[in-house]
């Protein structure tokens, strides 16, 4: 973990109550796709964790939806504002699982840290398939640059406004090595019953980030974990539901 100032870049609406927020900082302490950042508001007690989309050295790029007070306020900020941001939390996932040919799941917020997985993913080599899941076609953001990294994208739409009509796992068919998700609680279960093995991101409400507080604690089958340090990526085998 690694507390920096950042400086935001840029801070644009990419879909419906969907914001993209380019930051400009130290990004030494981001090892893994699939760890996030605690960011301080001003006048908010709680710090907002918010996964990494992307990063390269100086740079990173979170996505969030706007869904309450704080993330209203965040997308209100403009370039140049500075922001104490804890970085590099959580474990991430594990690339050196994937086999040849894994399958990518991402729902409405789950998608975004499934980008910089994929990024790693095809830079090994591997034969990448994304899923993309959303309620309406409104709410779609990175089909295209999903594309443009040589994934594989699959867009499924509740209301079937794009895509397949459906959920992501109306949308799971083929041979796939390995999974990895991220999204609602819903989603991953649904996911975790269609697969055999896999990686999955969680999400918990979070006092400190750090794992201090045990505020975000849950039951594995190998005792109790704390999202925020121990995970938030969780193997399929330890998961308890």
């Amino acid at each position: 973990m690694q507390k920096s100032v950042y400086e935001i870049d840029s801070n644009q609406l990419i879909a419906r109550n969907t914001w993209q927020m380019r930051l400009l900082g130290d990004t030494g302490a981001i090892t893994r796709p699939g760890q996030f950042i605690n960011i301080e508001l001003p006048g908010f007690f709680l710090r907002r964790p918010i996964s990494v989309c992307s990063w390269r050295e100086g740079q990173l790029t979170i996505i969030y939806k706007v869904v309450g007070q704080g993330t209203r306020y965040m997308s209100g900020l403009a370039s140049g504002t500075k922001l104490d941001v804890l970085c590099g939390l959580g474990n991430g996932y594990d690339i050196e699982k994937a086999g040849s040919q894994p399958l990518l799941i991402g729902g409405g917020a789950g998608v975004p840290p499934m980008y910089a997985l994929a990024e790693e993913l095809i830079k090994s080599g591997r034969d990448v398939t994304v899923i993309l899941g959303f309620n309406t076609a409104e709410e779609i953001f990175y089909q295209e640059e999903f594309s443009k990294l040589g994934a594989h994208v699959r867009v499924t739409t509740a209301d079937g406004s794009s895509g397949v009509r459906g959920f992501v796992t109306d949308a799971m068919e083929g041979d796939f090595t390995y999974v990895y998700a991220c999204g609602p609680e819903p989603m991953l279960r649904a996911v975790y019953e269609r697969c055999a093995d896999g990686q999955f991101s969680f999400e918990e409400r979070m006092g400190c980030g750090f794992g201090a507080c045990m505020g975000c604690t849950c039951e594995t089958k190998y005792g109790y974990k704390r999202i925020c340090r121990d995970g938030p990526v969780l193997e399929r085998g330890e998961i308890v539901w």
